[in-house]
């Protein structure tokens, strides 16, 4: 168990899952939980996806990376950058094919409330994909046929997942915006945040989403407090996933086994807090994310614990 919920004193809900940290160089330094589990990286492994369109689509303002590397609220700002990286490589929101959807952020949903339906662009994966394509024009590969498995975009991913990961990250499925999701453990994602935390080839990566963690995650994420608040990138996943580089050091994982986006948060911040990384000030400011509060009446009742031992 990472976490457990408690109210008026009763236990009325737990999170199970795993955590593991690896450093610089490859060893695991702690774990907890079932490490080698599978599933699906989901968005956690963003900054992979974007090294390749890099990689082969030039360099990038450092705010277009964030936004490409992000799991983005669709805020003004985010739709804009989105529609830039499309607008220079001579595309546009049509040729996206992440879903149509409303906003994640309520508040830019809100904004957009008479709109007469969602679009491509309000996708919160819509930065990764105008990236893909973009690399897609700058190779002269198919742009209609980015999101397949066997495009040679996507093969480049599944082989930088495999490198860093050292996984097989197969068989592929498809992610939530229809681009290929990739197979990891919770101890593989951890390796590949250690090499994000300190690989030169990633260094400008990491920086843009240090930089700019409201471009990356918008306001009230686990990923974007942790930034925030410490010399770390944070990025989540889908169904309760959340991983973070630090600096030249190591590379963190939790997975909660339930989805839940809030276990992983408690559990992230109960390790980063074991490994010494957190001071007074930093434990302080991240209270909402590591015991967030349990409300009853619309008054404080009791919270959200963590229950993460690393094994060190």
């Amino acid at each position: 168990m990472i976490a457990r919920v408690v109210r008026s004193g009763v236990v009325e809900a737990t999170h199970d899952g795993a955590a593991a940290v690896v450093g610089a160089n490859g060893e695991v330094i702690s774990a907890f939980g079932d490490i080698d589990r599978r599933f699906c990286a989901r968005s956690a492994v963003k900054p992979f996806q974007i090294h390749t369109s890099i990689r082969f689509g030039g360099e990038m303002a450092p705010e277009h990376v964030a936004v490409a590397a992000a799991s983005h609220g669709g805020d003004p700002v985010h739709v804009a950058i989105v529609a830039e990286i499309l607008t220079d490589a001579g595309l546009d929101e049509s040729d996206l094919r992440c879903p149509a959807a409303w906003p994640l952020s309520p508040e830019a949903a809100r904004r957009v409330a008479d709109a007469p339906g969602p679009r491509r662009i309000w996708h919160n994966c819509s930065g990764k994909h105008a990236a893909m394509l973009r690399a897609c024009v700058a190779q002269g590969w198919p742009v209609e046929s980015y999101v397949d498995p066997d495009h040679p975009l996507q093969r480049a991913n599944f082989d930088l997942i495999a490198e860093v990961t050292g996984e097989d990250p197969g068989p592929v499925g498809v992610d939530g915006c229809g681009a290929p999701v990739f197979q990891v453990s919770t101890l593989g994602l951890a390796r590949g945040f250690a090499r994000f935390a300190s690989e030169p080839r990633l260094r400008s990566i990491w920086t843009a989403m240090h930089r700019f963690p409201m471009l990356v995650s918008g306001v009230d994420w686990a990923d974007a407090a942790i930034t925030r608040t410490l010399d770390v990138v944070a990025k989540r996943g889908a169904e309760g996933l959340l991983g973070v580089a630090v600096r030249n050091r190591m590379g963190l994982a939790v997975k909660a086994w339930d989805g839940a986006a809030r276990g992983a948060g408690v559990g992230m911040v109960a390790a980063l807090d074991q490994l010494g990384l957190l001071t007074p000030a930093a434990r302080r400011q991240l209270e909402t994310v590591g015991r967030p509060v349990v409300l009853g009446g619309g008054v404080p009742v009791g919270h959200v614990e963590s229950m993460l031992e690393l094994d060190q």
